[in-house]
Formats: C-alpha cells, sequence, structure tokens
C-alpha cells in the first residue's frame, strides 16, 4: 500500500508540474545562472551547457541538495567537479532524485574548449539509470552539447542540446529520455550584477522561458532569482562567499506544491593551494 501510495504521489506531482524533467533540480535555474558568462560561472555552469567549462579557470567542486515540495520520496542530490587543463575544462557530473521505491540516477564526463577568443564548445557523454522498486532497473547511455558565443566582454549568448538521438530504456526500448534544446543569453551588467535568461523546448512539452540575476550587494554576499515559466517556478537565494568556500541557501516555490529548499557548497582549489604556498 505504501508503495502504491508513493507511485500515486510521483504521478500526481509529474502531472502538476508539467513533467519536469527529473533529472534537473527544479533550483537548476538557480545553480545554472552564470552559464553564459565569462566571470560567473561555477562548478555547475558545465552542466548546463558544457561549453561552459572552456571558460573555467581554477579547479573546483561543488555540491547541491534539495527535498523536492518537502518530500523525502522526491529529494535530489546533484556534484561536479572541474578540472581546468592547456587543452581545455574537463568535468564530472553525478544527480540522484527520487527515494527508496522510485530513483533516477546520472553520471556524466565532459569536456569544454575554446575555439578562439569568440567561440567556446563543449560535449558530454552520460550514464543513465531508472530504479522502479519491485520492477527492477535499466540503464542507457546519451550525450548532449552546447556552445557559447562571446559576442562582447559583457554579453554572451549559446545552444545546447540535451540528448538529440538515443537514450531509450528497457528491453524493448520503448521509454526514452526527452530531447531538451535551449538557447541562452548572458549580459554582465558589472561586475556585482548579472543577468541571465534562457529559452527552452522539451520534447512534447510547452516552451520555457528561465530568467535569474545575480547581484553581489556586498563584499562577500551576493542574492540570485528568476523565475521558471512553464511550472511557474520562482527560486530565491542567498550566498556567502569565504576564501575558498561559497555556501548558497536557495528555495523555490510553486502555488500548487509548496516550497522546496535547496543548499549549495562550492570549493575553488586553485586557490587553496595558492594560499597554502603562500
Amino acid at each position: 500500500m505504501k508503495k502504491l501510495s508513493t507511485a500515486i504521489l510521483l504521478l500526481i506531482v509529474w502531472h502538476i508540474t508539467l513533467c519536469q524533467t527529473a533529472r534537473s533540480p527544479l533550483s537548476a535555474r538557480y545553480t545554472s545562472i552564470g552559464t553564459y558568462s565569462k566571470n560567473f560561472t561555477d562548478a555547475f555552469s558545465g552542466t548546463v551547457n558544457q561549453a561552459a567549462l572552456a571558460q573555467i579557470r581554477d579547479a573546483g567542486a561543488g555540491i547541491y541538495g534539495e527535498r523536492r515540495f518537502m518530500l523525502k520520496e522526491l529529494s535530489n542530490y546533484a556534484a561536479a567537479v572541474v578540472l581546468p587543463s592547456k587543452i581545455g575544462g574537463f568535468g564530472l557530473s553525478t544527480n540522484y532524485f527520487g527515494g527508496e521505491n522510485f530513483n533516477t540516477s546520472q553520471i556524466g564526463i565532459g569536456y569544454g574548449k575554446k575555439l578562439n577568443d569568440k567561440i567556446d564548445i563543449g560535449v558530454q557523454f552520460n550514464y543513465n539509470m531508472i530504479k522502479l522498486g519491485g520492477y527492477g532497473s535499466s540503464s542507457t547511455i546519451n550525450f548532449e552539447a552546447g556552445t557559447v558565443l562571446h559576442l562582447t566582454d559583457k554579453m554572451h549568448i549559446g545552444i545546447h542540446v540535451y540528448n538529440p538521438v538515443g537514450g531509450k530504456f528497457g528491453k524493448q526500448k520503448d521509454e526514452k529520455l526527452a530531447s531538451v534544446y535551449t538557447t541562452g543569453i548572458g549580459y554582465e551588467v558589472s561586475d556585482k550584477f548579472f543577468i541571465s535568461t534562457e529559452i527552452s523546448k522539451e520534447e512534447d512539452q510547452p516552451v520555457n522561458i528561465n530568467a535569474g540575476i545575480q547581484y553581489v550587494f556586498a563584499r562577500q554576499f551576493f542574492t540570485r532569482l528568476g523565475i521558471a515559466t512553464a511550472t511557474g517556478n520562482y527560486f530565491f537565494g542567498l550566498g556567502i562567499q569565504w576564501k575558498t568556500f561559497r555556501l548558497d541557501a536557495a528555495t523555490t516555490w510553486q502555488s500548487q506544491l509548496g516550497f522546496t529548499p535547496g543548499i549549495m557548497l562550492l570549493i575553488n582549489f586553485h586557490e587553496a593551494v595558492q594560499k597554502q604556498e603562500d
């Protein structure tokens, strides 16, 4: 009975949120605001558009967790590690969503490279798994790719495609990961204020506009806020930068289902090594 209730709850949530992709946390717009920029990127930027890995200057890592609509069965956890090199930026990311009776997970390896001062490109290959209690599990492999154009020092635009082909589950290959096509633009008004907008089209879903801003209102403190139009989600968060660490507390509000609290921790390894050497 408990498994049946959980399954029904998942179906209701899935329907109300317009079948929002489970691989992506509801506060994903929060973690991805700095993707289309040069000065606001972080460890999670490359998970949104792999071309952003080309702009990573220092090795770093991040972890993020949220409890979707305050329900344990709808928990989401993500982690990312980035490593710059002379031939480009590398990223390793993982994501887990769900609970004991139903969960999905993904692990991906990405790479981003500068073609020149104006164009960055990137690609990522993912291993996906879905597990349903009493029915076993299934896995599949897919890929995603993107590019970012730096029109000026302050304005950046990009295109990203997730799972354009393949990504089918089951022996009969009758369950497929959705394809998602995204165009994003970011404008760095100053070193303290950044604006970002994405237009995203998921397979069999209406067009979604994700818009957000980041504002540094003190030396070590900043805020992020925005909206995802298709699901009616509003997000807001506060962050603090302390030495090589950054801690963010975020929340998303959906009018029918309520709050989704989240927390994110980032660390910059290169700066930590430099401080030790000094």
